[in-house]
């Protein structure tokens, strides 16, 4: 039940982060709404507060890493990509807890869920190379 609370928490964050990347709402205010939203229910919802409350203050980290690994600059990217790989990236990046593959995983599965038809390609790709370039396998 944790793994599939903690996918659900997922697929709300991606969603609060694209809305706070499109409306620039602070992260606060649009946590409010999905938690009151019955969206919520089998969610984790403190590890979604988690995601939306820390994502947003390590955007810049995030973002210098993943540059590296992307073929277009950041501000190109596809706004449901942009808020994917956010979390694809901040779970790499600052939850060892987290097993990568596990991470890119649930990036791919949210990508399938969310994103254009070839989005969870770009998704993998993204998050693999960057998992890559930590010298981490």
């Amino acid at each position: 039940m944790a793994a599939v609370s903690r996918h659900l928490a997922r697929r709300n964050a991606a969603q609060a982060l694209y809305q706070w990347l499109m409306t620039g709402q602070a992260p606060a205010d649009i946590e409010s709404t999905f938690i009151s939203d019955d969206g919520m229910s089998g969610s984790d919802i403190e590890y979604f507060r988690h995601l939306i409350e820390n994502i947003p203050d390590v955007q810049p980290q995030i973002e210098a890493a993943l540059a590296a690994c992307l073929d277009r600059p950041i501000a190109r990217l596809d706004p449901v990509e942009h808020a994917i790989l956010l979390i694809g990236a901040y779970e790499v990046l600052f939850r060892p807890d987290i097993p990568h593959g596990v991470a890119i995983d649930e990036a791919i599965e949210v990508a399938h869920t969310f994103g254009a038809e070839e989005s969870y390609r770009f998704v993998n790709g993204v998050l693999d190379r960057l998992v890559s370039a930590r010298g981490e396998a």
